[in-house]
Parts: C-alpha cells; structure tokens; sequence
C-alpha cells in the first residue's frame, strides 16, 4: 500500500501497525474531536425516507440556509461535493489565465486540480513560518512584477495549510485590485471566532473576480459526508453548474448541512474548547527534545523535527498507535516537519507522552 498523500488514511496506518483501524488515535486529519454534531445526526435520520428521491438539483433549502449565515442572496452561494469538488472547477478558470500564483508550501490538492487543466504555475514560497502574520506582499512580488495583471490568477487558503498562518484581511485586499481572479480557500477559517476571523466574505459582492471556498466537513467533522461551499458571482457559479454533475451533494449530506450551519450550540462549544487545547498541545511539543513547534490559528500545528519524520510516523504507530501527518507531500517542507491536529486534552496528552517515549 503506497504512502498517503492526504491525512486520515487509517487503512494505510493500521496495516502498518498491524492493528484494526479503529485502534489508531489520528492525529493527520485536520477534523473537530467534537463532532459530529447531534443535530447533523438528528438531520440525517430525519431524511433517510427521502433516499428514494433524487436531491433537489438546486440545493434551494441549503443554500437559503447558507445565505443566511453569511447575508448573502442564495445565488451567490453554490454547494459541493466537498471543498475539493469546488475547488476544481476554481481552477478551471484559473486555467484560462496566463499564469496563476500559488503560495507554497500548499496544499497538495491544489496542484492536482491546477494540473488538471494544464495551468501555468508560479511558486511563489515563504519560510518564515514563526511570523505572527505573513507579509503576503513580499512573497507574490514575483508574480506581480512579471505578469500584467489582466492575465495572473492567484490561489491562497487561510488560515495557511500546513502552517497555520492566519493572514490579515488587509493584506489580501490590495489583491482584489491586481489579478484577474483571486481564489481564497477559507476551509479552516470557522475554527476562529467571528470576531478574530479575516474572511473576505464580506466583500465578495464588491469583487466579481473573487472566489471563496469553505469548508462544511472539518469543523463539523462529517468528512464522511463530504460538504463544502463556494461563494462567488452568480454567473460564475451558474458556469459551473453547467460544467459538472447534477446531483454533486447526496440529500443526507444537504440535510446535515443546513442543520450544522444553524447549529449555534455547536460553534460555541467548538471555539471554547480549541484555544485551550491548541496550547496545551503546543506547550507539550515545544518541551520534547528536537522539536519546534510553530504557534498556528487553526485547529492542527506544523512541527519541525530534528529527526527524519517518516521514521518518527512509523514508531508512533508501531509502539503507540497514534498517525501523525507527515509533510512529504509538501515538497518545500521535505523529511523534517509533521503536521498534527488538535485533538481532546486527554489526545494530546497521550500523544506528547508517545513522542516522549520514541524521540
């Protein structure tokens, strides 16, 4: 079984550890230890009769429920099979520009639907990931001296995957002026409370070359369901629409959704819990020998390690059990650096004690 390029391949993990699935505590995908919610359960068994019927192709209930949450007329909002689903079709039109930037390290999943379309790629790296904000300006400076900006695209998440960085609003805006299309995945940013957030949602009817992803199955943890949303001008979604399947988002899925959405109990409980736990887990790794851990906005850490990572995954799950993500698929990164989510206290504990033992 070849190496994971994602986080939360516990086939891959247990038959390297040589136990069922269920066994292994994850710690490489990125998803809320609280969930899922009681209320995306409640919705999901109260729909299960309407498996006999096909979905409602335009999502009408969801994407009220959306509008709402975000203020936004339901045309400006397009649900998907996941965040991925989405993202695909964002590259697709970044595709149809000269050259589209990317700041890296990133997320591999975006090199897999920019190629896709054969786009021309800038790299445009950053390495100083011990910043309490990056200076986005310095790093695309490349892109936007060479290329006029009629014909360059640019694809950023934020908060940062795998670092963590939350950039300023600010700092993007400027963008908004100076690319034909700007592709902001906001999938981590519901983890902060909405009056540390620094999404752009808020400006997205002002930008019709702004498109906004985010995310419906990390902070709720239905991975499983696979939910996500895109936020952009109503012909550019009608576009996609057109391009891709008919019924992307299954009707258990829709109704967990807009039950998640509107679930206040939930979102409350969740940024309660994280700012405690993020540092509990973070002072815990910054004490273990040969381990830098680096402060984060979301609910996962990037962690330098002195010690090959690949070696360090494979004796956590051998003598502990526990699957931490390895940043090979981030080239930039290479063999020293893992990623690990933030998990329950008790998670946590168990997961500084296991690296204790094998470093």
């Amino acid at each position: 079984m070849s190496r994971p390029i994602h986080g939360g391949n516990l086939a891959w993990a247990a038959a390297l550890a040589d136990c069922p699935p269920a066994a292994i505590l994850d710690f490489s995908a990125s998803i809320n230890p609280l969930g899922p919610p009681k209320s995306a359960i409640a919705a999901i068994q109260a729909h299960l009769s309407e498996l006999t019927a096909y979905p409602d192709p335009d999502y009408a209930q969801l994407r009220a429920v959306l509008g709402q949450a975000h203020s936004l007329p339901v045309d400006w909002l397009l649900p998907g099979n996941g965040a991925a689903e989405l993202l695909t079709w964002a590259c697709r039109d970044l595709a149809a520009l000269e050259v589209t930037g990317l700041i890296t390290p990133a997320f591999s999943d975006y090199g897999r639907a920019l190629k896709a379309f054969n786009s021309s790629v800038l790299e445009c790296p950053f390495d100083n990931f011990g910043l309490p904000v990056l200076d986005v300006g310095s790093v695309i400076k490349p892109l936007t001296s060479k290329i006029a900006s009629q014909t360059r695209g640019l694809l950023i998440n934020n908060p940062h995957n795998p670092t963590g960085q939350l950039f300023s609003r600010e700092s993007i805006l400027p963008y908004l002026e100076q690319f034909a299309l700007v592709v902001v995945d906001e999938a981590f940013m519901d983890f902060l409370p909405p009056e540390q957030q620094q999404s752009l949602i808020e400006v997205v009817q002002k930008y019709p070359n702004l498109v906004i992803l985010r995310s419906l199955t990390k902070f709720y943890s239905l991975p499983g369901l696979r939910l996500g949303y895109a936020i952009a001008h109503p012909e550019r979604l009608r576009r996609w629409q057109q391009w891709r399947d008919p019924w992307p988002v299954n009707v258990l899925a829709a109704a967990a959704a807009a039950a998640v959405v509107q679930d206040t109990t939930f979102q409350a409980q969740t940024w309660a819990w994280l700012p405690v736990a993020r540092s509990q887990l973070y002072q815990g790794l910054a004490q273990l020998p040969g381990l830098q851990p680096y402060q984060g906005a979301a609910n996962f850490l990037l962690v330098k390690s002195e010690q090959p990572t690949v070696e360090v995954q494979k004796n956590l799950l051998l003598c502990e059990q526990i699957l931490i993500r390895d940043c090979v698929s981030f080239p930039e990164l290479g063999d020293r650096y893992f990623r690990v989510a933030v998990r329950t206290e008790a998670e946590n504990q168990r997961l500084i004690t296991g690296l204790a033992k094998i470093l």
